[in-house]
């Protein structure tokens, strides 16, 4: 009804009640929060992109090397990243993100996850683990740049000319080559990922690179004392140049008990608080968005998922590598292997003490400031 109708209509005695009737209603819409920024810090692409909306990431950073497998003279294997393989890899990962634009952003910077944000998709930096696949000069670096890699680890598990590998015996550092290795990185604005590496081989790049550097999926040796999870002042070193320290989801890992619970994994996290701060706080996956995919197709049973593992952690055991020596009686904690684990370890959190605020930053808001900071 129009204004000068309704004024006229008051004149001639048309109640208030009919008036109201036939004004337009007026909608209270009140305001919605906004979702909570999640960012896993390392996983894979995955083959059925609906696993993306499902998980209700915003970003991850995608390990999208390729392996060939090679014997190792004390016969345990090694799964090497050589340069042909990863970039063969890197080229078929990249048209499987852009045959879905409506979902996937191929992450070029920081910023690219706000962008990918407001149009609804999820952010995807591209990382290779291990830089085995540097074969013949740095000038491969910019190789994989030009092909959208913004993460390289350094190693994977074992020495390569550049670091020292954590289940190497022997602590070995970092090579001329790798130390020339960190300067080429931080020139090229890519993430420096430690994980894998040698307490030596952390030690180095921290000392050496002028920026934030990450451990992407790791743990804290401190409660669990194997060579794979991190000691307490490399933690520290992490947080003090400006990185974050993501905690990942293999079991053996995270707890010495036989049965593992959500609690051993929120354990480490606030280990990493207690001693790093907040901001130091991170998620990982190290596995795919669903979860380890044998361990879902036993119904989460770790007796099945470990099947095949144990043979490989025998193995290192044997070269006396710190931590082997123990059994291993899982791989999985069944009430985070699921594709809504983001929204179970948000829960968790609010449960275990931690504020609105730190909760944001171990979310996602971690992730995206280091993204921010390196990746321009």
């Amino acid at each position: 009804m129009e204004r000068r109708e309704f004024i006229k209509n008051i004149g001639l005695g048309v109640s208030a009640s009919t008036l109201m009737a036939c004004a337009a209603p007026i909608k209270m819409i009140a305001a919605q929060p906004e979702k909570r920024l999640f960012i896993d810090g390392l996983s894979f692409v995955p083959s059925d992109h609906n696993d993306i909306e499902a998980s209700g990431l915003n970003a991850f950073i995608a390990d999208i090397s390729d392996i060939e497998a090679i014997a190792r003279p004390d016969g345990s294997m090694n799964y090497k990243r050589t340069y042909q393989a990863c970039m063969k890899s890197i080229k078929e990962k990249k048209t499987q993100l852009e045959s879905s634009p409506e979902i996937f952003m191929i992450a070029k910077s920081g910023k690219d996850i706000e962008t990918a944000r407001k149009n609804n998709q999820c952010a995807v930096f591209l990382q290779i683990q291990g830089a085995d696949c540097v074969e013949d000069g740095l000038q491969q670096v910019d190789e994989f740049y030009e092909q959208g890699l913004r993460v390289l680890q350094l190693t994977h598990h074992y020495n390569n000319v550049y670091a020292g590998g954590a289940l190497s015996v022997g602590n070995a550092g970092l090579s001329n080559e790798g130390l020339a290795l960190i300067d080429k990185l931080e020139a090229k604005h890519m993430l420096i990922d430690l994980s894998h590496s040698s307490d030596a081989s952390a030690e180095q790049s921290l000392a050496r690179a002028k920026g934030p550097i990450v451990q992407t999926h790791g743990a804290a040796r401190a409660i669990i004392n194997n060579s794979r999870c991190s000691p307490d002042h490399i933690i520290k070193g992490i947080a003090e140049s400006g990185g974050v320290f993501g905690v990942f989801m293999m079991s053996w890992w995270l707890t010495n008990e036989k049965v593992p619970r959500s609690e051993h994994y929120i354990n480490h996290l606030k280990h990493i608080k207690n001693i790093a701060g907040a901001d130091a706080v991170a998620i990982a996956n190290d596995y795919p968005l669903r979860g380890h995919e044998k361990a879902l197709a036993s119904g989460n049973n770790n007796k099945i998922a470990i099947d095949g593992y144990k043979q490989w952690w025998e193995s290192i055991g044997k070269t006396g590598v710190l931590g082997f020596e123990r059994e291993a009686n899982h791989i999985i904690i069944p009430e985070l292997n699921h594709i809504k684990r983001m929204h179970s370890i948000e829960y968790l959190l609010t449960k275990s003490g931690f504020t609105s605020n730190e909760i944001d930053k171990v979310m996602g808001q971690n992730w995206q400031r280091v993204l921010n900071d390196v990746l321009v």
